[in-house]
C-alpha cells in the first residue's frame, strides 16, 4: 500500500510540474520529494493507526470429527459428499449383528429373571402355609406333652409316655423354628429390590439397556443440520471408537464468520459496530462491506497451561496479535466463497474519518490487484 501511495503522489507531482510548467531544478525537486515524504508518512501513520488493516483472515467454519461410539464393519455409507443434510440423517451404518444378538440375549435372561421374581413370590407363599403347618404342629404336641405331664403328677400315665411327648414337642418346635427361617429368607429375599425391582432383575435390565444403547449406535446420525466433505469411508471398512481416528468430518450449517488478526497497536480502534470492507482473491476488483462484531478477549500466544516446565524467556519473545470477528453483511450468494476462504480487511474507526477515503481507495486498488498472478 505504501508503494501505491507513493505512485500516486509521483503521478499527481509529474503532473503539477507537466501543467503549471514548474522547472525541474536543485530546489522544485527536492522539496517536492521533501514535501512527499512528509505528507505520505503523516497519512499512513495517521490512516494505519485509525483504519487498521490486516491481510491475514479468513472465514471460519465449525467441523464436528465423526467417531462411533461402537467398533465394527462399516456395512453401508449412503451419505452424499457436499449434499445438504437434516439431523438426524444416516452417515454410515455398522454390522448390527453381534449387537442385536445381545439384545435378545439379555432380553431372555431378563425374561428369565422376571419369572424367578414371581417365583420368589410363590416361595413366600410357601413358606408362610409351611410355617402355619409346623406352628399348628408344635401346639398339638405342645398341648400333649402338658396333658401326659398332668397326668404323670397324679400319677394316671408313666414317666416313659410323658418324656416321649415331651420330645415329640421339642421335634416340631425345632421343625417350626426352622420354618419361620425359612420364611424370613423367602421374604428378604422376594422384598429385596433397587427403586422397587429385584436386584438381579435390575442389574440385568441395566445391561440391556447398555445393549440396546450399542445397537442403536450402530447407525451414526447427522448431529446438526450440515454436510460432510471428502467422504472417503466405504463398506466393508472398520470404524472403531477412537477420538483420533474419525471416518468423516461433519461440517455444521450455521451462520459462518470471518476472524481477523490485527497488530496490538490499533486495538483501540478496534470496536463492535465499526464499518469493515472485505476483498477476496478469489474476486478481484470487488469490495464487500461488514461489520466488526466481537474483539476476542485472548491472544493465543499469552496462553499458559499448567505444566512440569518453567516459563523461559522464548515465551515473552511471541507477542501475537489480536483476533477480531466480523459479519460479512453484503449479500455474496452469487459468489463462489467457500469456507475457509481467505480475505483482507480493512476496519473504519470513528477517528480521523476523512482519512477512511484514502484506505477505501487503497483497498479497492489492493482488489484490483488480484487479476494479476503467477502460478508458483
Amino acid at each position: 500500500m505504501d508503494l501505491l501511495l507513493i505512485m500516486s503522489y509521483a503521478a499527481i507531482c509529474i503532473a503539477i510540474f507537466k501543467i503549471f510548467k514548474i522547472p525541474v531544478n536543485k530546489w522544485t525537486v527536492p522539496t517536492a520529494i521533501l514535501g512527499g515524504v512528509i505528507i505520505i508518512a503523516g497519512l499512513v501513520l495517521i490512516m494505519n493507526y485509525n483504519h487498521p488493516f490486516s491481510p491475514l483472515a479468513k472465514r471460519v467454519f465449525v467441523t464436528t470429527p465423526i467417531v462411533p461410539t461402537v467398533k465394527g464393519r462399516v456395512v453401508d455409507v449412503p451419505v452424499q459428499a457436499n449434499n445438504p443434510l437434516r439431523q438426524g440423517d444416516i452417515l454410515l451404518t455398522i454390522d448390527p449383528t453381534i449387537y442385536a444378538a445381545e439384545v435378545a440375549r439379555l432380553r431372555a435372561e431378563l425374561k428369565a429373571a422376571q419369572t424367578g421374581d414371581v417365583q420368589l413370590d410363590t416361595e413366600v407363599k410357601v413358606a408362610n402355609s409351611k410355617q402355619l403347618q409346623e406352628e399348628a404342629q408344635m401346639n398339638r404336641a405342645y398341648r400333649e406333652f402338658k396333658r401326659y405331664e398332668k397326668g404323670f403328677e397324679v400319677g394316671a400315665t408313666s414317666k416313659q409316655l410323658m418324656d416321649m411327648h415331651q420330645q415329640n414337642y421339642l421335634a416340631a418346635k425345632s421343625a417350626y423354628d426352622a420354618s419361620v427361617s425359612e420364611q424370613q429368607k423367602a421374604s428378604q429375599a422376594s422384598e429385596a429390590s433397587i427403586e422397587g425391582e429385584n436386584p438381579e432383575v435390575a442389574a440385568i435390565r441395566a445391561r440391556l439397556t447398555v445393549a440396546e444403547f450399542n445397537l442403536e449406535e450402530t447407525v451414526v446420525r447427522a448431529p446438526t443440520d450440515g454436510y460432510v466433505t471428502q467422504v472417503a469411508l466405504r463398506p466393508g471398512m472398520m470404524a472403531v471408537p477412537l477420538p483420533l481416528k474419525p471416518v468423516m468430518v461433519f461440517v455444521h450449517e450455521e451462520e459462518k464468520f470471518f476472524l481477523a488478526a490485527f497488530r496490538q497497536n490499533s486495538l483501540q480502534r478496534l470496536k463492535p459496530g465499526y464499518q469493515a470492507e472485505f476483498l477476496f482473491k478469489g474476486l478481484p476488483g470487488k469490495v464487500f462491506q461488514g461489520e466488526v462484531v466481537e474483539i476476542l478477549p485472548t491472544i493465543g500466544e499469552g496462553e499458559a497451561q499448567a505444566s512440569g516446565n518453567l516459563r523461559g524467556t522464548e515465551f515473552f519473545n511471541r507477542s501475537g496479535r489480536a483476533i477480531v470477528k466480523i459479519s460479512l453483511t453484503d449479500d455474496v450468494s452469487e459468489y463462489q466463497i467457500p469456507d475457509g476462504s481467505s480475505a483482507e480487511v480493512a476496519i473504519y474507526s470513528d477517528h480521523f474519518s476523512h482519512v477512511a477515503v484514502m484506505r477505501k481507495v487503497l483497498l479497492r486498488m489492493k482488489s484490483w490487484q488480484n487479476f494479476l498472478f503467477l502460478d508458483h
